[in-house]
């Protein structure tokens, strides 16, 4: 099990593998981002994107699919996140990119009110299969100390 104490600034990480699919691309978009560039092919031909995008609020989703698989994976004793700073969208996220995550650790901080947690703050950046950074954000993740 991996704990605050394990937590190490300029810790880094890269993991998973996100393959993006026109039927996810429009299905997400119709429940949550209904732009037409998210949902029509002709319509996002009239815009920058060119052809159909997916959301970046589908990027994010996608993106925490991967953060979560990884924690699961690795057995981190994660207790949740209060939030994130700084996302960008920096790319277009198409059908038939396949997204991966790297992460690098920048502080950490055990709570001063709960003495069995502490914080620490990643960057987090998605690229798509040419390597292209696609998203980034910083992510603030809660986990448990050792033998509290």
């Amino acid at each position: 099990m991996v704990y605050f104490e394990d937590i190490a600034v300029g810790q880094t990480a890269k993991f998973g593998r996100y393959e993006v699919t026109r039927d996810e691309v429009v299905q997400f978009a119709t429940a949550y981002d209904p732009q037409p560039f998210h949902l029509s092919d002709e319509a996002a031909a009239q815009t920058h994107f060119g052809r159909l995008s997916a959301s970046g609020w589908h990027t994010c989703a996608m993106t925490m699919r991967m953060l979560v698989d990884n924690i699961t994976e690795r057995k981190q004793a994660g207790l949740g996140s209060p939030g994130l700073d700084e996302l960008r969208w920096l790319k277009p996220v198409y059908p038939g990119d396949v997204l991966r995550v790297e992460t690098e650790v920048l502080s950490k901080r055990a709570s001063q009110s709960r003495p069995e947690m502490g914080s620490f703050q990643s960057a987090v950046r998605v690229y798509n299969q040419d390597d292209v950074l696609v998203m980034t954000m910083q992510s603030i993740g809660l986990i448990r100390v050792r033998d509290y």
